[in-house]
Order: structure tokens, then sequence, then C-alpha cells
């Protein structure tokens, strides 16, 4: 299975949540690889704890493979090559994470019919290899997103089922730049149209995630006033109103991410750890993560039985 990770703005999340996702797959004994597709900003190596290969691999990289100068991009074992101390520690029966970069100094290009010939055959052999590959595409309209959309309109990727997750903040301007990047003019729908899809079939294959969304109930929020509370209170039912209006709504909802000081201020990975032996991360965090890396790969919440 692929999973494209999406978002038309940057700093929704996407990357931190995706990497989280991931790591949960493989905590739950899948093999897994990430694919950074977030050519001009790739922030997957840090999420890791990949220190040396922060800003991609100095060559041989996803921009090499591209563009025909090495016949395979380079991985990195996540497990072997991380810092993180809880990480380096693979739990038994938990399955590959791999993170296939990009190259340092890249960012985003145009493809040409080679380029796309060699998107599908890594793609395949990925998929026979991998249970899970997860591609973090930059965020918006961009080269990435046209490269996903054209390569898995062909024949020889139609067989290998594709899903999509988009991903936004809990702001007025993020569900609206939300449901744009899907049902917009130039949006995924009438992209991946213009490429061969099925408009209907791409559709039941998008779903979206809500990250750094506070809870007005939470503890966090029980030094606000009372006229702050009931803003906070009524400003949430007028969002879900606003999300559903634009096809954005529940019923279209893979999860919920809550807001949380460790994703904000460091986008790491959540484990155990941080949650019951630090104690810097919320429960409620890991919980909304390993509950959405479960819908990822599951039928229930993407319509099929």
């Amino acid at each position: 299975m692929i999973v494209f990770a999406a978002s038309d703005k940057g700093g929704t999340g996407r990357s931190v949540t995706s990497a989280n996702l991931a790591y949960q797959r493989a905590l739950a004994g899948e093999d897994v690889a990430y694919v950074d597709f977030d050519f001009g900003s790739p922030t997957a190596p840090a999420v890791f704890d990949l220190p040396d290969v922060l800003r991609g691999v100095r060559t041989g990289g996803l921009h090499s493979y591209l563009e025909g100068e090495v016949a395979e991009p380079a991985r990195v074992d996540v497990w072997r090559r991380t810092e993180h101390p809880v990480l380096r520690r693979r739990p038994n029966g938990a399955g590959r994470l791999a993170l296939l970069p990009g190259d340092a100094g890249g960012g985003e290009f145009a493809t040409d019919e080679d380029a796309l010939r060699r998107c599908v055959d890594l793609l395949l052999r990925l998929d026979s290899e991998f249970d899970l590959i997860l591609v973090d595409l930059s965020a918006g309209r961009s080269y990435a997103m046209d490269m996903a959309l054209e390569v898995t309109a062909r024949r020889e990727l139609r067989h290998v089922e594709a899903r999509w997750v988009v991903f936004h903040r809990w702001t007025r301007q993020h569900v609206i730049a939300a449901a744009g990047l899907v049902f917009a003019e130039r949006g995924i729908l009438e992209w991946g149209a213009e490429r061969g899809h099925d408009k209907d079939a791409l559709r039941s294959v998008i779903r979206f995630v809500r990250a750094a969304v506070p809870d007005p109930d939470s503890s966090l929020w029980s030094h606000v006033s009372p006229a702050q509370s009931a803003w906070m209170q009524s400003y949430d039912e007028r969002l879900r109103r606003l999300a559903a209006e634009l096809g954005v709504g529940d019923s279209v909802l893979l999860g919920t991410v809550p807001l949380e000081p460790i994703l904000q201020w460091r986008e790491q990975l959540i484990t155990e750890e941080e949650v019951v032996a630090t104690q810097i991360a919320n429960k409620d965090t890991l919980d909304a993560l390993e509950e959405i890396a479960r819908r990822l790969t599951g039928d229930i919440h993407w319509g099929q039985p």
C-alpha cells in the first residue's frame, strides 16, 4: 500500500505526524518505507533523529535517482542510524523502518518522462518489499504532487492500493486551504482526472487529518477566563460547520491530533517513554497517533467493508 501525505500549507504537522504514523506501523510489525518527496523542505530526518542526514544525503538521494544519476536511491535504516535512545532499542516484533531521503540542497524540480518512469519503478520495487510506503509530499500544488498523481494513474501501478491523507491545522485558513487543495480548480481531483484517474474513485481514497487541535476542555486551557473558554467552544463549533460545508468534515476525517507541546516545539517521535517515563508528552496524543496509524491501513474508515 502507498499512502501519500499532502497539505496545502506548510506548518500543518504533515511530516511530523506522518513520521509518527510510520513509526507506529513499524511497531505493529509492518515493514515501512518513508519516502521523502518534500523536496523543498525535508524535515523527516530531524523527526527520526538522524543528524548525519539532517538535510538529506550528499549524493545518491531521491533527487539523484529521479534525475538518472544513480541506479538506486539511498536508504537509511532508522532503527540503526537514529540517535533517539528509545528507537535504538528496536522492540521485538517490530518491522523494518527505512527512510529514503532527498539530496542535500535539493529543491522542487519538473519531471520528464524518464523521471516518471524511474518513479514508477521505485514504487513497484518498494511495494514488493514493504507493507507500507508512506510518501511525504511537498506542500501545495507541487511537482511532487503532480508526479504522484501521474504515476499512480499508470497501468503498472493500478494494482497497487494508493491512499491520500491531507493534513491541516484546526484554523479557518487551514480548513479552507485543505478543502481547496482537494476540491478547487487545479486541486487533487481535477489534476488527477487530467492524468487519467477516475475522479470519484480518487475522491474515495482521500481522507483528512486535523493536527494541533486544541481541546477547550483540556487542562492545558484551565487557566483561561470564562469569556475565553466560551469563545473557544463557540469557535470550535463554527470550524466544525465550516469543515462540513467544504467537504472536509467528520465523514472524511481519519483522525485528530491534539495540540501537543512536544510536537510543536521539537517535532519528534512520541514513544511510550515520553508519556510514561519522562512524562513530557500527553497520553491522549500517543493514543491519537496509534489510532490514526491503525486507520491508515485499515478499511472501515475508508468506506470499505
